[in-house]
């Protein structure tokens, strides 16, 4: 009986991609980014880019190093899309690289309420000197 009941269930129970053919949840839209690779395989990327982020944002902030591998800035000047004439657009718009995913699961983004939402040409980021002592950091290198 409970495995007749267990095959009439799944009979009658709508798969994922039935839900989004009948007005379900839209799956993101991820767009390839501007560079040849991304600093580390995607699936990885996906699953502990905040985790990277959080590590070069403590690493910056409490040490003063500065790296470009998981830096924000970089992220944003490869995964930032355009509009129609060709200007950034900010990447935390609806539909955007970030935004997409993080509407998807339903992930708030604070990031943005200090650093830029879009690439700026010919800009150096504002740095915030809480501490005399790191004043002196040395500058972002190519690492």
């Amino acid at each position: 009986m409970r495995v007749l009941v267990f095959i009439l269930a799944m009979m009658f129970l709508p798969t994922p991609a039935a839900a989004q053919e009948a007005g379900g949840v839209p799956a993101p839209s991820i767009t390839k980014g501007k560079g040849d690779k991304c600093v580390a395989d995607t699936d990885y990327m996906r699953r502990y880019h905040m985790k990277e982020l959080t590590h070069q944002r403590d690493k910056t902030m409490q040490q003063g190093v500065r790296t470009k591998k998981f830096s924000l800035k970089e992220c944003v000047a490869c995964h930032a899309t355009t509009d129609d004439d060709g200007q950034p657009v900010s990447i935390n718009a609806p539909g955007e690289f970030c935004a997409s995913c993080h509407e998807y699961a339903a992930v708030k983004v604070d990031c943005f309420q200090c650093h830029a939402t879009k690439p700026e040409e010919g800009k150096q980021a504002r740095r915030l000197t809480l501490f005399p002592m790191t004043a002196a950091a040395e500058p972002e290198t190519g690492q």
